[in-house]
């Protein structure tokens, strides 16, 4: 395979970068050109993302990796999931987007399940109930802003990026599957639910398949940045569908697997998706995954938890802490002592993320952590609960896992990762960290034609990226067998 090089736009809720992938030989190259900080930006009361700086600090990346490989052959975008922006005929968005943790639809599921039961939602939609998801969003957004509605398109944020760069107005499949408006079986929007919500049919634009590509980079936007107008692709862009993509699972395999960052993704990847009424109860969801499959998961507040510590401990000491010294903290202080909820609402929103961990563990009669119990009680509350969804997949799966692949930022916390394997007692698959970023890189080649499908992606990733393994280090079950009854007590089970 000759020499191919492709750019990649990977937006995290708290960072985005701009990547290029060098395929060549049968392997992956992955390196960084450009990295921003990203968070949600208060504005009179409510919760947005700052689009026109992502979108200026995506522009720096690609421009200096051009600078560099003026041979990049194409250009794709992968964000979080769930949120949108209303476009208007004119280009520009009817309002700056909300940030999923904006508190508008607080209590608003309640309301909707008034229109349509929560059970008949599930068994159309497959989406796990999350306050936060899209169809809460917009049903809050027409109450407070009707206007909105009038004249535009609702394009998700990664569609928004892929707009902003070539004009596309299309929605692709994997991140408008986590709008909860999408039909999982048809794969099509579910319009008898956006009608019986009182929401325009007109606002939902195509949805398309990935990998594909969609158009070029926009002449005026390739003038400015002194760039050819190369391919515009639209691949897994939801994040986690691209991290799913990098997994290292072998062909015809069953496996699990946790794409970690900010928020924990666990699940397994199926052909087709579970709409039972035991899979709702679970708060499984169905997903959309590369070349049609399903990735059937949880949704689990992940490293969001530790990232909220540490910002909490920079505003009290005047700086933060490195994180090459907050996971010796974790390691050192005693283990199993303090156990949150990680779902818990109120760990949602950011902000004194120390102070709800100790009034958590005080209401619960645990005593008060102090900064490195604090952070060791979020590693084993993770850990714990990847030990709870394990066991729930298996049973709504009828199979049995041996291992965790644990991918993306955070399975490069080793010592999570120990604390995971030893908590769940099984062999940990840790890397590759860049596994968002990877699989949005293998499906431009897809949609270049470079890379046969999905089961060639992850030979390529095999070829590329050596994982580490974690396995069980303490025989001793009793004590984590006690301190997971302990947890599920906590999260009422």
């Amino acid at each position: 395979m000759a020499s191919e090089k492709y750019v990649a736009a990977d937006m995290g809720a708290s960072s985005g970068r701009v990547i290029v992938g060098i395929l060549e030989n049968g392997k992956l190259v992955i390196e960084e050109m450009h990295r921003f900080d990203n968070g949600p930006v208060e504005k009179e009361g409510s919760l947005f993302w700052d689009m026109d700086m992502i979108f200026r600090e995506i522009k720096t990346g690609v421009k200096k990796a051009f600078a560099k490989y003026p041979d990049i052959l194409s250009f794709a975008a992968d964000t979080w999931g769930v949120d949108y922006v209303l476009l208007k005929e004119d280009g520009t968005f009817a309002r700056a987007p909300y940030n999923y943790r904006d508190a508008r639809t607080d209590n608003v599921p309640e309301e909707v399940f008034g229109i349509i039961p929560e059970k008949e939602l599930y068994s159309r939609t497959g989406i796990q109930k999350m306050q936060l998801n899209t169809i809460y969003q917009l049903y809050a957004h027409k109450k407070a802003h009707p206007e909105d509605f009038e004249g535009t398109t609702l394009l998700m944020i990664p569609d928004a990026i892929t707009n902003l760069f070539s004009g596309d107005r299309t929605c692709e499949y994997t991140e408008a599957s986590t709008s909860n408006l999408l039909d999982a079986a048809s794969r099509s929007w579910d319009f008898r639910t956006i009608e019986k919500l009182g929401l325009k049919k007109d606002i939902f634009p195509a949805i398309t398949s990935s990998p594909a590509k969609v158009g070029k980079i926009r002449e005026d936007v390739a003038k400015e940045l002194g760039i050819p107008q190369i391919t515009v692709c639209k691949v897994g862009s939801h994040d986690t569908a691209s991290a799913v993509a990098a997994v290292p699972a072998e062909k015809n395999s069953d496996f699990v697997y946790i794409s970690f960052g900010t928020w924990a993704l666990f699940g397994a990847e199926l052909d087709s998706p579970v709409l039972t009424e035991e899979s709702r109860e679970a708060g499984f969801t169905n997903e959309g995954g590369l070349n049609g499959k399903i990735r059937f998961l949880t949704n689990i507040i992940g490293m969001w938890l530790a990232q909220e510590l540490r910002a909490d401990w920079g505003k009290r000491d005047g700086e933060k802490v490195p994180w090459s010294k907050i996971d010796p903290m974790a390691q050192n202080a005693e283990g199993l002592k303090y156990l949150i909820d990680p779902n818990a609402r109120e760990f949602l929103s950011p902000g004194d993320m120390y102070g709800k961990i100790c009034r958590f563990c005080e209401r619960t009669g645990q005593g008060t952590p102090d900064d490195a119990e604090a952070i060791r009680c979020v590693y084993d509350s993770l850990a714990m609960c990847f030990r709870a969804k394990l066991e729930t997949l298996e049973k709504l799966s009828g199979k049995k896992f041996n291992a965790l692949n644990i991918v993306g930022g955070g399975s490069n916390a080793s010592v999570i990762m120990q604390i995971a394997s030893d908590i769940c007692n099984c062999k940990i698959i840790a890397g590759p960290v860049e596994a968002t970023a990877s699989g949005n890189i293998l499906a431009q080649a897809m949609a270049n034609g470079s890379v046969r499908d999905l089961d060639h992606a992850r030979e390529i990733v095999r070829a590329s990226f050596q994982p580490t393994v974690y396995t069980p280090a303490d025989p001793c079950r009793e004590k984590y067998d006690a301190a997971y009854n302990k947890f599920l007590t906590l999260i009422g089970k």
